[in-house]
């Protein structure tokens, strides 16, 4: 009966009124952290005359890398906090809290101390409400609900929403509205401050219009853990931290303790988290037979993610350094700023959607889920290829090169998104365990942590000199492992046994 009822919920034009809440509220978190992210590699390696932080470039990007690995490296503790202890919708909420607490220290004019307190801060509060946010979208649907692949696509055309106004609100804020030129002396502190306010609009809606919306069962843990556990577990997180204090003063005694070293360090973590996580579901005795093949049938999905995350998310930090050292910054008498340049992703995702969440829901006989992630693998390959022609054609010590290269690439790699990401999502939910419901969730967001913290040790490689061969060998792997998965992608969907 409930399953029925939810059915007939279709008051978010044909969707549940609950995917409302959880669209907006995610629409505004990513404002905030899209609107951040869109100057902060500028801020960090800005010579302290412009109001930066003046660090070297080839660090700046590195750091970029691995605080976006760390933010999704995260989701593992909150997706286990939301199934054992608080529920996702108290999860979601102490997360959004950290989020704004971080961009208000980001904020603060207390230069590299206030940075890292600010990634720490917005590194915990994303871990706590991604997972819990997307995983609450799936409770919205029975699993023969056919809605639930578009669902998640408007879930996602939410997301990209608040992500494609951010890049030019929160730059314009920095530019002291309008008054400065991108490249100037920047108060980039006023942009971090509009971003904390975009997470609090997001806490104010989703506190008052979850309470009437959202599934009661958000409010308590899936597989709630009892206190002789959680005491124990409490225990070795003191003894775990105290280790890696430990580790950290050691490495400073011996004169090891740098910025390189630690993000050596959690790249190591990003790859070997995932590795452990599958080791532990498979042999978990909660999870069932059935439920064995399906996490098997995952681990494909997984390495194909991580791969074209890798490829997604460098529009912050090599596509970012490209705009602002190889683009022209004006069309005619229009002048832009290289931040700008980070709404292509989400506007292409907005555009995409509606084409997409159509195509899911009339056709009859579409590709399988691992067809779609190969398709989308080769698509992500070749924005990357693309973004290697300039530098064929021009030369990369020739000047600055046409804006249309970087549309181009980002609206490739958009279409390979639309083919994995609203997909990814959807399957996660679906081959998730019963008892690893949001952390199941988290392993969707640990791909993306692997793939960043790759990206961490690999951006140092990129230079204007280098564009080409960089380009070309990543989007190369890309397509490879496309063609590979889709090779196998019959023998991987009879493993997921009974699942569309």
């Amino acid at each position: 009966m409930a399953n029925k009822q939810k059915n007939l919920d279709t008051a978010f034009f044909g969707q549940p009124r609950g995917l409302s809440t959880l669209f907006f509220t995610e629409m505004w978190e990513r404002f905030s952290y899209y609107g951040m992210r869109a100057i902060l590699l500028f801020y960090m390696y800005y010579a302290v005359t412009k109001g930066g932080l003046g660090m070297d470039q080839a660090t700046a990007a590195s750091v970029m890398s691995i605080y976006g690995s760390m933010v999704f490296l995260s989701g593992v503790v909150g997706g286990w906090l939301s199934d054992r202890v608080w529920g996702s919708r108290k999860t979601v909420f102490y997360g959004g809290v950290l989020i704004m607490f971080g961009h208000i220290a980001l904020s603060l004019p207390f230069g590299i101390p206030a940075l890292y307190v600010s990634i720490a801060l917005i590194v915990c509060g994303t871990g706590l409400l991604k997972p819990n946010v997307s995983s609450m979208v799936g409770d919205l649907y029975s699993e023969e609900d056919p809605r639930r692949d578009s669902g998640f696509s408007m879930f996602v055309f939410g997301v990209n929403l608040g992500a494609a106004v951010a890049p030019w609100a929160v730059p314009w804020a920095a530019n002291g509205f309008g008054v400065h030129m991108f490249g100037s002396t920047m108060n980039f502190h006023a942009g971090f401050s509009l971003a904390a306010v975009g997470m609090f609009f997001g806490l104010l809606q989703y506190t008052i219009d979850g309470r009437r919306y959202l599934s009661k069962n958000s409010l308590y843990p899936q597989d709630p853990i009892d206190k002789e556990s959680l005491h124990r577990i409490t225990v070795w997180t003191i003894v775990g931290v105290v280790a890696v204090a430990i580790i950290l003063a050691l490495m400073a005694v011996m004169g090891q303790l740098n910025v390189n070293s630690v993000i050596m360090i959690i790249t190591i973590v990003a790859i070997a988290l995932p590795i452990i996580y599958f080791v532990m579901m498979l042999n978990s005795k909660k999870v069932t037979k059935v439920e064995h093949h399906r996490v098997l049938a995952y681990i494909p999905l997984f390495i194909a993610a991580a791969i074209f995350w890798g490829i997604e998310e460098s529009g912050s930090v090599v596509l970012a350094l490209f705009a602002q050292d190889r683009t022209i910054l004006h069309i005619g008498s229009w002048h832009f700023a290289a931040a700008n340049f980070q709404t292509l992703n989400p506007l292409f995702i907005m555009i995409l959607t509606p084409v997409f969440v159509w195509l899911w829901d009339h056709w009859k006989n579409q590709p399988t889920s691992p067809t779609k992630f190969a398709y989308g693998l080769v698509f992500a390959g070749i924005s990357y290829a693309w973004m290697a022609l300039p530098g064929i054609i021009h030369g990369t010590t020739s000047g600055r090169v046409s804006p249309l290269w970087l549309v181009g690439s980002w609206f490739l790699c958009e279409i390979g998104e639309m083919l994995i990401s609203p997909i990814g999502l959807s399957v996660t939910t679906k081959l998730a365990p019963k008892a690893f419901k949001s952390q199941m969730l988290s392993m969707w967001f640990l791909a993306d942590a692997a793939g960043q913290a790759v990206n961490a040790q690999i951006v140092r490689l990129y230079t204007p000199h280098t564009e080409i061969q960089y380009f070309l060998a990543i989007g190369a792997v890309s397509v490879v492992f496309g063609i590979i998965l889709l090779f196998l992608s019959k023998h991987i969907s009879s493993q997921m046994e009974g699942v569309n």
